[in-house]
């Protein structure tokens, strides 16, 4: 070979992780399109509307175009390798062992946050329909602040529904799939049958603008991307978690893409379906939009605890609430169930770079599932639906987490494109040198309007995973367990520290879990720097951090070593 050849491509190893690889392009595109329609079209247009009044619409609009582009970078990493878990498993080909724990943790936690939250979902949409008159009592009503939760009734509901996903989850990825791809066939087809009646039939065009078009001000469409919208639009990365288990790399990366898309134009349509169909009376009764929480009328009462049943039966809709409140049962138990599947992939993913157990490696060889994942997944999700028995007080907890996990693409995808510019990229990110960047400033964002009580509620989460990590190494649970690799990962507490101080000095407080529980916590988020200030802040501080990643990744030839698996290098080498 001449001095001037170029060196060969590597070749991929599409069985590196010993899966069955039976997943097509409309399996794969099902399992992220289920994630993407759960209880958020049925709950986050109600949420988003009574932030930002209409503008609520320019809230979906700007977090389709934050998750379309995280998507797209996703969808380029997605192609370079189609690996179970692969979310967890990018920054670690490119950070190190340290990164890879760290997104990885973060990665499992929204995961299998998303399941129990679904469960609530479900369950509140149930005991809402006048019909299902056995599940009146699995949710209760707090009466001072009128906000529901499940019952104790409701949290043995929720475990075995929960046991359902388990079971369905057991029996093969291949008829998973199928089911999966049912399923949302149908919950597709529901809310665009609701949105075409209520905007064709429906229409009040003065909705448009009652109480103002910007009902709370800008500040308040920021506001509806952490407080339901973010989280809708979650699910598109179902593919890539999976990935393992996809017949092509190329079929992930088209899967990937298509979904995010269908996604963002039905929630666009869903949030206006919702606003121009509320009868303009009852409006006006409550106030305008956010009159219709903390209303004491019993309607008003019902719309947030089932919005679209609710509003159907106001107009008279009696047959479609009735389709409706069966789809509050399936939307979000087939999101539940995809979320199920995806965070065994994401223990499994965690365990093979060494970071958990290795029992959680284990598959089963009839069916080829990693099963003590599934279980394990089982008993994290009750533990989740133990103490955050609401949605409303989970969904913004699960969106930092899933920015914090999708944040890790933006800065992977721009340190590999250097470390290795000789792999075969079926999808290569247009104008990546832009797009990247701001992606992780994007992501940052996010995170900052979830506000101080969220994320210092996301911290301790994180925390408890690094503990986690200490006490597996320490009991040598895996003994693939890598020294943990500091060299590149310096930007990664300074991010994680930098985040929580933007977001304790910004104006966005109340949400998390803790609120009031110390002086610290009671005390952030009191708007010490204001709304354009803060965004112009956290933007330099993300552009800063993620070309100082970049700058500091990881040499070729320890990334060579941790792609191994599956671009193993030539023989003879």
């Amino acid at each position: 070979m001449s001095a001037t050849t170029a060196a060969p491509t590597p070749e991929i190893n599409l069985e590196s992780d010993g899966l069955d690889r039976g997943v097509g392009f409309f399996g794969l595109l099902w399992t992220s399109t289920t994630s993407l329609i759960g209880s958020g079209w049925l709950l986050g247009a109600f949420t988003a509307v009574t932030l930002a009044g209409p503008a609520a619409l320019l809230g979906w609009i700007l977090g389709s175009v934050i998750i379309l582009v995280l998507a797209l970078i996703h969808a380029e990493l997605g192609g370079l390798f189609p690996v179970s878990g692969g979310t967890s498993r990018y920054p670690h080909y490119a950070f190190g062992s340290f990164a890879g724990a760290t997104f990885g943790w973060a990665s499992y936690l929204q995961a299998a946050a998303v399941a129990p939250v679904e469960v609530i979902a479900a369950i509140q949409y149930l005991s809402a329909a006048s019909w299902a008159h056995f599940a009146h009592s699995w949710i209760k009503v707090d009466a001072s602040t009128g906000g529901k939760s499940l019952s104790g009734v409701g949290i043995v509901a929720g475990i075995i529904l929960l046991a359902a996903f388990v079971l369905v989850n057991m029996v093969g990825i291949r008829w998973l799939a199928k089911v999966t791809s049912a399923i949302a066939l149908w919950k597709v087809f529901v809310p665009v049958l609701a949105v075409l009646i209520l905007v064709i039939g429906y229409f009040h065009g003065g909705n448009l603008s009652a109480g103002g078009f910007f009902h709370g001000g800008v500040k308040a469409v920021f506001e509806t991307l952490p407080g339901g919208i973010i989280f809708s639009l979650l699910g598109f990365e179902q593919a890539l978690q999976i990935g393992g288990e996809a017949s092509s790399p190329k079929v992930l990366v088209s899967a990937t893409i298509v979904s995010i898309l269908i996604a963002a134009v039905l929630y666009v349509l869903i949030q206006l379906a919702f606003i121009v169909a509320m009868p303009t009376g009852f409006l006006a009764q409550v106030g305008n939009w956010g009159g219709l929480k903390g209303s004491k009328l019993p309607e008003a009462a019902a719309i947030a605890g089932a919005p679209f049943y609710t509003l159907t039966k106001l107009i008279g809709l009696g047959w479609l609430a009735t389709v409706l409140s069966i789809d509050g049962v399936i939307s979000p138990s087939g999101t539940g169930l995809a979320y199920n599947t995806a965070t065994a992939r994401l223990s499994f993913a965690l365990s093979r770079n060494g970071f958990a157990p290795k029992v959680l490696e284990k598959v089963s060889p009839a069916t080829k599932i990693p099963w003590i994942g599934v279980l394990v997944s089982f008993v994290v999700g009750i533990l989740f639906l133990l103490p955050f028995p609401s949605w409303y007080v989970l969904v913004n907890v699960i969106t930092s987490a899933s920015v914090l996990m999708y944040a890790g693409a933006p800065v992977s995808l721009a340190a590999l494109r250097k470390q290795k510019p000789d792999l075969a990229r079926l999808y290569r990110l247009p104008a990546a040198a832009v797009v990247a960047p701001l992606g992780f400033v994007a992501a940052g964002w996010v995170i900052w309007f979830a506000g101080w009580e969220t994320n210092s509620t996301l911290a301790v989460a994180m925390i408890l995973g690094y503990v986690l990590l200490g006490i597996s190494g320490a009991l040598k649970l895996n003994p693939d367990a890598p020294k943990l690799d500091f060299r590149s990962a310096p930007w990664i507490i300074a991010w994680l520290l930098g985040s929580l101080l933007l977001s304790y000095l910004g104006p966005f407080g109340p949400g998390g879990i803790f609120g009031g529980l110390t002086h610290v916590l009671k005390h952030g988020g009191s708007g010490t720097i204001g709304l354009w200030l803060g965004l112009a802040l956290d933007a330099l501080f993300s552009l800063a951090i993620f070309y100082w990643a970049v700058a500091t990744r990881l040499p070729e030839a320890d990334v060579d070593h941790y792609v191994a698996e599956v671009y193993p290098p030539p023989v003879g080498e």
